[in-house]
């Protein structure tokens, strides 16, 4: 039974791995971190040790409970034996590995030779499968896929992600320990992109599909969707900073895990400045130039355009989070949490779709259907049932 005496381990001391690390020290959990690169681990010790530093400054911890937290987390580095043998204590375990298939099941069998038999294994990832995950393993029914949301000290989401194969107490009991730590929980069926991955796609990717037609710069739709749409950031400033190389990532892993639906179809212009290696505001160049004296591109700040480019994109992210309800990704009140708990939108698409008008959304994506006779745009099937019943998308 996972409860505040377990021992949690945490594989991978990246920045997910060193936030989640840190969110369980806060909450009074002995801790053993582990990563097979030294100067992943010592980045992680460091980090770890100026964020309690800022809390006693900013006075919301004193030093002596900052060194408590400290106190309970331990770092270990080297061979994958080593860092094997540093979980044999653990209860919980999560990984935070690169998100490679492959990688990750040969981690988990490795676990599986010396963690106890009722240890329940977890894994970070955001878009692959838990039923692959477990299916590697001898006891499938204890892996769960545990979802944070970058970063984990601050974002409060967390999907919960049963596979096939997983015990329901399993599932249950991860959702207890992660609500003990004060984090917001939803439950997603184990579909490509669980939740938010899903859901947002056209965020980035109708907004990829405006700049490449010419419609607009990536200045002027980050413009329109922050202030005309409400969103924190634009999608463009967006990439930069999750990194245009792991958002590729993620949307190439829910096209392929899709079949190739249209609806996920990766864009030539983002797999570009991948290959020339501008990912960002890690690398100083992506969409944005963030080199010492770059030029910021001015947004053409004109409102009928912005309107219409809001107006596609919200009409493309509404229809995705009504067929994640007609395929039973989650409930509709876990979508609707989950994306503003998640990725901060400005509000839940559901009721969003609700305050435009299903069949508001509905005719625009009918309009761009027939324009451009692409399935990516064809309706939910819920969402032509609503209007048909006159019933409301958030119910």
């Amino acid at each position: 039974m996972l409860n505040s005496e377990t021992v949690v381990g945490v594989i991978g001391a990246g920045a997910m791995g060193a936030g989640i690390a840190q969110v369980a020290a806060q909450k009074g959990h002995q801790v053993v971190i582990a990563d097979a690169m030294a100067a992943s681990v010592a980045r992680a010790k460091d980090g770890h040790t100026r964020a309690m530093a800022r809390e006693v400054e900013k006075g919301r911890l004193t030093r002596e409970v900052a060194d408590a937290v400290l106190s309970r987390i331990t770092y270990v580095d080297g061979v994958s034996l080593e860092l094997i043998g540093a979980m044999r204590a653990c209860g919980f375990i999560i990984e935070a590995i690169v998100e490679d298939l492959s990688a990750k099941q040969t981690l988990f069998r490795t676990l599986e030779r010396v963690i106890d038999s009722g240890a329940v294994l977890a894994s970070n990832t955001s878009s692959l499968s838990i039923a692959a995950l477990a299916g590697a393993c001898s006891h499938p029914e204890r892996v769960v896929g545990v979802h944070f949301f970058n970063p984990a000290t601050l974002m409060p989401l967390v999907e919960i992600i049963p596979a096939i194969t997983t015990r329901g107490d399993v599932a249950l009991q991860a959702r207890a320990l992660m609500d003990t730590w004060g984090k917001v929980t939803v439950v997603a069926a184990d579909t490509p992109g669980f939740i938010v991955n899903r859901v947002a796609r056209p965020f980035y990717s109708e907004a990829l599909r405006v700049y490449e037609e010419g419609l607009a710069d990536a200045a002027t739709i980050d413009w329109a969707m922050r202030e005309l749409g409400g969103f924190k950031m634009g999608p463009f400033e967006l990439m930069d900073l999750i990194g245009n190389d792991v958002n590729f990532a993620v949307t190439s892993s829910v096209f392929e895990a899709m079949f190739y639906d249209g609806r996920y179809r990766p864009a030539n212009t983002q797999r570009r400045l991948v290959e020339a290696g501008l990912l960002g505001r890690k690398t100083k160049r992506g969409y944005y130039d963030y080199r010492e004296g770059a030029v910021v591109p001015e947004a053409n700040k004109d409102s009928a355009l912005g309107q219409q480019i809001v107006d596609r994109v919200l009409a493309m992210l509404v229809n995705q989070a009504v067929d994640a309800v007609h395929q039973q990704v989650a409930s509709p009140a876990d979508i609707d949490l989950s994306m503003t708990k998640g990725v901060n939108y400005p509000k839940g698409l559901l009721a969003w779709g609700d305050e435009i008008g299903a069949a508001v959304v509905l005719e625009r994506l009918d309009a761009l259907h027939a324009e451009y006779l692409e399935e990516r745009y064809r309706p939910s099937p819920l969402l032509r049932k609503t209007v048909r019943d006159g019933g409301r998308l958030l119910t």
